[in-house]
């Protein structure tokens, strides 16, 4: 059973110290299986268990938020056995472990765009968000046919719409607006973000709430990403001083 953790500090709130919301881009699965003579879904089903040992790692190191990268709105691009195998890999995923975490007091959300998901995947991802919702420790946010600048777009055009329907003047779009029609609306932004895999890219992840994020870059295949370099990479980040533009 995992630890559970006070709750979050509030949205906005710079973090006094320590790293609070922690995002991640999984990168290096298809890799990991071509290095071992394996088909890459091969890869994906060993990042789904890594997912697992750090989720469970999280709240020992202070973690309340944690927002990882499962599938991209580009992801599509891939051959249909992959992207098949990958949403199947989600549906087991939420079969398998949906009671542990809610037993473990973590709130599970999902961000993006759901339209172009099936019917069967979006009834799993409803009924995993209501069990969990009323739990008080870890947020879990998986990020499934999400694009940073889609979930821009979409916010837009809710705005949009409320702006028609209210009657109310340009000016009335601010900031604040906008990150509360925005998939992560009422958490805090994330603090750290991480990519495995060695590209040095934000791959449209997380555009809007990562503006005074640090990022790491690590050469680290998603699989390899264990749980003592997740640690050594937080306690050396948390060494870095935020200003918030301050200075």
């Amino acid at each position: 059973m995992w630890n559970r953790l006070a709750p979050a500090r509030p949205a906005g709130e710079p973090p006094s110290g320590r790293f609070f919301h922690l995002a991640i881009i999984m990168d290096g699965n298809g890799r990991w299986a071509q290095l071992r003579g394996r088909p890459r879904p091969v890869g994906h089903r060993r990042g789904a268990e890594q997912v697992r040992k750090i989720l469970r790692a999280l709240p020992e190191m202070g973690v309340s938020h944690f927002t990882i990268y499962a599938f991209s709105t580009e992801n599509w691009k891939r051959s249909n056995q992959e992207v098949l195998a990958l949403m199947s890999l989600f549906e087991r995923y939420i079969r398998r472990e949906a009671q542990e975490l809610h037993d473990s007091g973590v709130r599970v959300r999902f961000i993006g765009d759901r339209e172009r998901l099936s019917e069967r995947l979006q009834r799993m991802m409803g009924s995993l968000e209501s069990l969990t919702e009323a739990n008080s420790g870890l947020v879990f946010n998986i990020a499934i046919n999400y694009g940073g600048r889609d979930e821009i777009v979409r916010a837009a055009r809710a705005i949009a719409a409320s702006l028609q329907d209210s009657g109310l003047a340009p000016e009335a779009i601010t900031e604040e607006l906008i990150s509360n029609n925005l998939d992560l609306a009422g958490q805090p932004e994330p603090d750290l973000v991480i990519r495995t895999g060695g590209h040095l890219r934000v791959s449209n992840f997380l555009l809007w709430h990562s503006a005074y994020a640090e990022y790491v870059f690590t050469e680290t295949l998603w699989p390899d990403f264990e749980v003592e370099e997740l640690r050594n990479t937080l306690e050396t980040a948390m060494q870095r001083k935020r200003n918030f533009g301050a200075a």
